[in-house]
């Protein structure tokens, strides 16, 4: 072991503090609809089930959409009327922002049809910016010197029932993303 090296940078944990809705149901996608209208800006972030064999893909099982103050946990296999979503994703008035969104909207087409509108991809504000780390994890540790799990990443989100780990991750991830876009905004205005 080399003794020589600085020890690894501890940050204090982070995650999603306000009100979590697990949409779960069309009639919870309708309940929820006015709610998610009347947002301006969404963190945005898919879950898919892992897979461990070449070749073999699942589509996605989980959408989240954050606000500071509300995560919509959507579970994809148990909805089937997406018009809601659709008039989010489609509506040019609502910022949907991400990392590595390009695949989750493509996936998100083969489940339903929609026409992305307004969706910012923040690894490209982040090059822009940079910094060194592109992942959400990287940034959160370099913008905010503070640090999300990843611990439940690799878990079934296909599970009928989410574990509430796996409903914080979800939450975190989507809403971690908006917090780093709004960030990243306002050091580019400050410089």
């Amino acid at each position: 072991m080399n003794n020589n090296q600085p020890p690894l940078q501890q940050y204090p944990q982070i995650s999603f503090p306000g009100k979590i809705h697990l949409i779960s149901s069309n009639q919870d996608l309708q309940a929820a609809s006015t709610l998610m209208n009347s947002a301006q800006i969404f963190g945005f972030d898919t879950e898919t089930k892992p897979s461990f064999k070449k070749g073999e893909v699942y589509k996605i099982a989980i959408l989240q959409l954050a606000t500071e103050t509300d995560a919509f946990i959507i579970q994809m296999q148990r909805i089937h009327q997406y018009e809601i979503i659709k008039n989010i994703f489609e509506n040019k008035d609502i910022i949907k922002v991400g990392a590595a969104i390009r695949d989750d909207i493509k996936q998100l087409q083969k489940t339903f049809a929609f026409m992305p509108e307004n969706f910012i991809e923040i690894q490209t504000l982040a090059k822009t910016a940079g910094l060194e780390n592109f992942g959400l994890k990287g940034m959160t540790e370099e913008i905010l010197n503070s640090t999300i799990t990843k611990g439940p990443k690799m878990t079934n989100w296909q599970a009928f029932e989410l574990t509430d780990r796996q409903i914080m991750y979800a939450a975190t991830d989507a809403w971690i993303g908006l917090i780093l876009y709004q960030k990243l905004l306002e050091n580019k205005l400050s410089i």
